[in-house]
């Protein structure tokens, strides 16, 4: 009807009790598979960027490289948990928005262009930029083939 407001989520009905009591059932285990990966992640991160620490002006290679292999990684364990092989619930929430969530960071690497904004570092703010995103894009796109690849062909040879 033209005015109403849409549900926030067209899966869910409020009114079906069966799946409000679904949905408060699994929040809290939700919220903690997510937070402890977060934790995780965002470990893995600071660890990452105290072995490989940015230059002043100079590239981020820590955070692009983190950045990178983590949206590589989310790609794969995405094929995997919805195409190949269907995973526990809190799989995903856990690996893809806990750990890797935590992993990777997106706002870093804006605070890092925001800073690389001067005019003797333009140029590689632009590079960090248009890399990070490519590279980025670039790597989940290769690990959905690549895994989609490998998992028919490890279907083949068990056939």
């Amino acid at each position: 009807m033209p005015g109403e407001p849409l549900p926030i989520d067209p899966d869910f009905d409020a009114t079906d009790a069966g799946q409000k009591r679904e949905i408060s059932g699994t929040h809290g285990a939700v919220l903690a598979v997510i937070a402890a990966g977060g934790a995780l992640g965002a470990l893995s991160r600071y660890g990452l960027t105290l072995v490989w620490p940015a230059p002043a002006g100079g590239f981020p290679w820590a955070i692009f490289v983190i950045n990178v292999v983590g949206s590589f990684l989310l790609g794969v364990l995405m094929v995997v948990i919805t195409e190949i092989r269907p995973a526990h619930p809190l799989v995903r929430p856990f690996l893809g928005v806990g750990i890797l969530g935590g992993f990777t960071t997106f706002s870093t690497y804006a605070n890092d262009i925001r800073a690389l904004l001067n005019p003797d570092t333009v140029v590689t703010a632009a590079a960090y930029l248009i890399g990070t995103l490519t590279a980025a894009l670039t790597a989940t796109a290769c690990a959905l083939i690549l895994t989609r690849y490998a998992a028919r062909s490890i279907r083949t040879e068990t056939i």
